[in-house]
């Protein structure tokens, strides 16, 4: 594993319970970085503190991401606990089932909207006021492909990642002269929980896309989230990150 200089730094990873963000969580605190890891699952926090303790400082928070009072309460929390966040990773997401998009139920489609658009919002507009006053700060918001191709059978779930691009865009562009910088990854699937949400045939559509033939490692993710969120990156920001085997073609 190649080091990337985190030491000092103050992470908050939403959805770090397991998958992606948990995977997040363990590199950055091998990179020297203390981390809060929010997530709406209890029992599936305590698991992920219990684990990654001895790595280092880790602290955690049972948070409803849309709600922007628990937001607000949280962040107040890890500023109080540890003075300052210098990381955000927006990691939470889910896929709400798939279906065509005349057939998608109103509830699940503003569900998968709330979860994986509107609270990165709410996450970024809670923390990002402490980074400027610092004068430093990195966001890294996990997008997706589907969020640049649109996948079939899944259309809240793309709408939601093609707006948190764009999300991304918009903020880097606001940030980009006060000492934040903005960056998202777009992943093909990695095989995480969020696959017992999926239908086996959506599974096979998604595997037959990527060329190198397999699915995302967890760990593949970290090292570029990692490096994003870490001094390194000085001149990347509203950049798209492509974690695809070869599938994205722009």
């Amino acid at each position: 594993m190649n080091q990337i200089d985190l030491k000092g730094r103050v992470a908050v990873i939403t959805g770090g319970a397991q998958g992606i963000g948990y995977a997040c969580a363990e590199r950055m605190l091998r990179s020297g970085a203390a981390v809060r890891l929010w997530d709406i699952d209890a029992k599936l926090l305590a698991q992920a503190s219990e684990r990654l303790g001895a790595l280092g400082s880790v602290g955690t928070a049972v948070v409803e991401l849309s709600d922007e009072a628990a937001v607000a309460a949280a962040t107040a929390q890890a500023v109080a606990e540890q003075g300052r966040i210098d990381i955000l990773v927006n990691n939470a997401g889910i896929t709400g089932g798939n279906g065509v998009t005349w057939e998608l139920e109103p509830a699940v489609w503003r569900r998968v909207l709330e979860v994986n658009l509107v609270a990165p919002f709410l996450t970024c507009r809670a923390i990002v006021p402490h980074m400027l006053r610092q004068g430093y700060g990195r966001i890294v918001n996990i997008a997706s492909v589907a969020g640049k191709e649109g996948n079939p059978n899944a259309s809240h779930y793309s709408a939601s990642k093609a707006g948190l691009i764009s999300l991304t865009k918009s903020l880097a562009k606001e940030l980009a002269t006060k000492g934040v910088l903005v960056n998202a990854v777009s992943p093909a699937a990695a095989k995480t929980a969020i696959f017992d949400s999926m239908t086996p045939q959506h599974i096979e559509f998604m595997l037959s896309k990527i060329p190198m033939g397999r699915f995302l490692e967890v760990g593949e993710a970290a090292a570029m989230v990692a490096w994003l969120a870490s001094e390194d990156c000085s001149f990347s920001t509203g950049a798209v990150f492509d974690l695809s085997g070869g599938r994205a073609t722009y």
